[in-house]
This record gives structure tokens, sequence and C-alpha cells, in this order.
């Protein structure tokens, strides 16, 4: 569910602005020092990221929890996303890793690589108790140019978590995040719907390239998880 969509929700009004489309936005947010969205405000506050129940506080309403998954559900639901975003990402012909996404600033091979760093972010801030909006910025190397090497680049950073979680107890504990705080459950169920999303959205591109992705997850593999009702 978008910022839109949750506001909407609660009975409060929204106006939506596409701030990579709209240079004095972009700029206004960066004097603030705010790189990333969304970013709600009243004109004098701003409230950064997606954290409902922080933007819950700074509206002024009642949080209700809504059910999570199970922390092993989602941990396993990653792994058949980025298995699956690897498949998907060799679907996509040459050219069209250079094409942008609709009203992003970002091709389709930043797309792919954004999907697999944001699931390994997810161990890194466990790990540091800190998550800088920095990583979620940052895109395809140079020497990632082909689908074949992003595709690698995703099953290493699946083989990774695999690895990692055969070792780690999924954390409770607090993590600094650049839009708040969260827990390691609520985080994981964050980074699960995010990478969701963005394999929904990478399933398009490749349908409007003419192909169709190899081996696509049902709709049971997205069941549970709060995504956005639209893709861009």
């Amino acid at each position: 569910m978008k910022t839109k969509e949750l506001l909407s929700s609660w009975g409060i009004p929204f106006d939506a602005v596409n701030v990579e489309g709209n240079p004095s936005s972009l700029k206004e947010l960066e004097r603030r020092g705010l790189r990333l969205v969304p970013v709600l405000t009243d004109g004098e506050r701003f409230f950064h990221g997606w954290n409902p129940k922080e933007l819950a506080r700074f509206v002024g309403v009642e949080h209700r929890e809504g059910k999570r998954l199970e922390t092993a559900e989602l941990a396993c639901r990653l792994l058949r996303i980025l298995a699956a975003a690897e498949r998907a990402i060799l679907e996509v012909p040459p050219k069209g890793l250079k094409v942008k996404v609709p009203n992003r600033d970002r091709t389709v091979c930043d797309l792919a690589f954004h999907l697999f760093r944001l699931s390994l972010a997810y161990r890194d801030a466990v790990e540091t108790r800190y998550f800088p909006e920095s990583w979620l910025q940052e895109t395809a190397p140079s020497e990632m140019h082909d689908g074949a090497a992003l595709a690698r680049y995703g099953e290493g950073v699946r083989k990774q978590l695999t690895a990692w979680w055969a070792r780690t107890d999924i954390s409770q504990d607090n993590i600094v995040t650049y839009y708040g705080c969260q827990t390691g459950p609520e985080l994981l169920e964050r980074t699960v719907w995010h990478a969701a999303h963005h394999l929904r959205q990478l399933y398009a591109l490749i349908e409007s390239m003419g192909s169709t992705p190899r081996d696509p997850l049902a709709n049971a593999d997205f069941e549970g998880l709060p995504l956005p009702h639209q893709l861009w």
C-alpha cells in the first residue's frame, strides 16, 4: 500500500507530486537533506520514508498493526523472489536493459540491481543495526552490463542470505533506518514486499518488450504482503 492509499484509508486527503519530474520539488527535498521518496509534508514538517507507525504518529491517527507473515515464511518468500528475478532478468534483451522505467530516472538494469541490493541491505542492516539511504541509491556497476552478470549477482545475494540465515537468528532488535526505527521482522517484511514490488515491475517491463517471464511466481507467492496496488 502506498502512502496515498494508506492516508486515504484513514480519511486524510493527499496530493502527490512526482519529484523526479518536478525540479523545484526535488531541489526542496535536497535542501532538507532528503534524497529518497516517499516524503510527506504539511508545509512545515517533513516525514521521510515508509514506516506506517511513524506515519500514523505524524498525521495524528491511531495505527493498528496488520497481520504479518511469520519471519521464516518471509525469508523463504524473499529467496523465491530473488530466484525469480534471476530468471526474469535473463529474458531482457541487451537494449532493453537501457530502457528507463516509467516515472523514474532508472534503467531496467538499475532496477534489477536495486532489487538484489535492497535484499542484501537487510542483512547488512541487521548486522550493523543501521540502514542508510545511500544503500538504496547504488546503481549497477559497469561490469554488470548484461542480464547474465546481473543474474550472477542476484544468485550471489541469494546464496549469501541462505548461508547467513543458516547461522543467524532473525533479529528482533531495533534497527536505525533512514526513515526511523524498525524491528528486524518489520524490516524483513518491508524488504520482501519491496523486492516483490520490483519483481512485478520487472515482469511488466519484460512483457512490454514482447517477451514472457520464464517460470514467473504465482499470485500465492505475493499473498500476505502489503504490496502497492499500482505498479508505478
